[in-house]
């Protein structure tokens, strides 16, 4: 018995345009799920879903806002027609707005309360709520299903100058384990998959000067990692495949599974 074989599951990847997103959606794809991607970058969205096509997966790009319930819920009626019920759901979408952002020239107390507003709607409620509202249901009518939520490290312990993103990574995790509970009985498992520092578009400037060379802040997690380096986005695919599979993980719900290069086991 093949305990990561995904022959026959088909999983929705929101969130599928970026780049841990879009890794999570080829991996799963490789296990033999089929996948929708989800996203508003059309292009990236539809160049995701050929490179899949083209490894020989079945995948489908659905263009849509995760915080408009409306146009979700068409993707997912689409998705339905297209490659059948969904059994899988990956909520990736993610990100940090640089105004919610304390800086050295921007206070805690001077801070956006719009652009804090908006770290919540894009990492809690586009993140993880709505699109749980709007596939948790038909998961739980058909008995069974796996919902992958993606975290933070700074969810468990808030990192400087990202306070609202902190804030709101950290309400993933509490809605997941309500989530977990809540669904359980109904055949629903709920899990979180907590990345640590993985290079990607939204954090490149903080990571990275104009001219290559790592920031400060880059040494300074390197420092604190205990294997020393920044994930590569491919590292995720055992979790997130593990999580997937009801055969593998059918007893594991409400858990939250590290990926960090042994971050969160060190404190100084």
């Amino acid at each position: 018995m093949n305990l990561f074989n995904l022959s026959g599951e088909v999983a929705v990847v929101i969130g599928g345009t970026g780049v841990l997103g879009g890794a999570l959606a080829e991996g799963l794809a490789a296990a033999g799920a089929s996948v929708a991607v989800i996203g508003r970058n059309a292009e990236r969205g539809e160049a995701r879903a050929e490179a899949i096509r083209k490894a020989g997966g079945k995948a489908l790009f659905v263009a849509a806002d995760a915080i408009d319930r409306a146009q979700l819920h068409a993707a997912h009626e689409q998705i339905r027609s297209a490659l059948g019920a969904p059994t899988v759901l990956v909520n990736a979408a993610g990100g940090n707005d640089p105004k919610a952002t304390v800086t050295d020239a921007l206070r805690f107390e001077d801070l956006s309360l719009d652009a804090w507003r908006g770290n919540f709607d894009l990492n809690l409620v586009g993140g993880v709520l709505i699109p749980c509202q709007e596939f948790g249901p038909a998961l739980c009518a058909a008995g069974k299903g796996s919902i992958i939520n993606i975290a933070s490290v700074s969810a468990h312990l808030p990192l400087s100058r990202v306070v609202s993103y902190s804030a709101a990574k950290a309400a993933v995790l509490n809605l997941t384990q309500f989530l977990a509970r809540e669904w359980a009985p109904k055949g629903v498992r709920v899990n979180s998959i907590t990345p640590g520092f993985f290079p990607a578009e939204q954090n490149r400037k903080l990571l990275f000067n104009d001219d290559g060379t790592p920031t400060a802040r880059t040494r300074a997690i390197w420092g604190h990692t205990p294997m020393g380096r920044f994930g590569q986005s491919e590292e995720l695919l055992g979790a997130a495949v593990f999580l997937a599979s009801q055969r593998a993980s059918s007893f594991v719900t409400g858990t939250d599974i590290r990926v960090d290069g042994g971050f969160l086991s060190q404190t100084i």
